[in-house]
């Protein structure tokens, strides 16, 4: 049985020959019931524009649009899929536009304009997804032209994500997201939940952008976390020695002593504007 009047992913995916390409990071979500969780995740979606990278044969597709979804521009790579796309966009007339194209190399910010409510939602290919991430709270100016970000990570890339101080998983991602974003993990999805099934757990990440991160150069950050988690256990008067050493965590009352990942966001933004 199907929710939503279309045909069962099963059946698309096997008279459409989609077999999932490892080479893509592709893993189909194929059950309704758990892209319309992860749909949700993204809040109410009535009047939102949803942007959703590597719909594959449309089963996240298919909820955002259920879920109430104004529009969803889907950007997918791979060929083959494109015509089970369409017949999604036949079924929701006017509600779906397709884009055949990299997600690496596609510009957000102009698929944006014109919209005022962009969600991004998608159950990210593995290979690209903590680049993407990188490049969606890079943007400038801020705040951004999303609203939510509801993304499909592995679960240890996840942890990654939302991790503060003194975790293990806390280090230059977490930094980053730390300063420009609210985030949390909304749920973990088994690999049973997946065709074919992963080898590991994965977890959906909800992020919010802060309305006014600290103020600091966001490549000067980089490089800082750069150095710092790059020799994570080592002391930060050695890791940052390339950039100052003790004299540079001196200006900003730093103890030389400590290393990265007992540092807040805080700390490292102050470090960073002071180069």
């Amino acid at each position: 049985m199907s929710i939503d009047g279309l045909p069962p992913l099963r059946d698309v995916i096997a008279r459409h020959e989609l077999r999932a390409k490892k080479s893509l990071g592709q893993n189909f979500l194929l059950d309704l019931n758990i892209t319309s969780k992860v749909a949700r995740g993204a809040g109410d979606l009535t009047g939102a524009t949803v942007i959703e990278v590597g719909p594959g044969p449309g089963g996240l597709t298919r909820a955002l649009l259920l879920n109430g979804a104004k529009q969803v521009i889907a950007i997918e790579r791979d060929e083959r899929c494109l015509a089970a796309l369409e017949e999604v966009s036949a079924h929701y007339l006017g509600r779906l536009t397709v884009i055949s194209g990299d997600a690496l190399t596609t510009d957000f910010a102009a698929l944006a304009t014109g919209h005022e409510d962009v969600r991004i939602v998608a159950n990210l290919p593995y290979n690209i997804g903590t680049e993407l991430l990188v490049r969606w709270l890079s943007v400038e100016p801020w705040p951004p032209y999303w609203t939510s970000l509801t993304l499909m990570f592995q679960k240890e890339v996840a942890q990654r994500i939302v991790a503060t101080p003194d975790d293990d998983a806390y280090g230059r991602l977490a930094v980053l997201s730390g300063w420009r974003a609210h985030s949390d993990i909304l749920f973990d999805l088994p690999p049973q939940a997946f065709t074919p099934p992963p080898k590991v757990t994965s977890a959906v990440v909800h992020l919010v952008p802060r309305e006014n991160p600290l103020p600091v150069d966001g490549a000067k950050l980089s490089k800082v976390t750069e150095f710092a988690f790059g020799q994570r256990r080592k002391m930060l008067r050695q890791s940052l020695k390339p950039l100052g050493g003790e004299a540079l965590l001196a200006r900003v009352g730093i103890e030389a002593t400590r290393r990265a990942e007992t540092l807040s966001v805080a700390e490292f933004v102050r470090i960073a504007q002071a180069i």
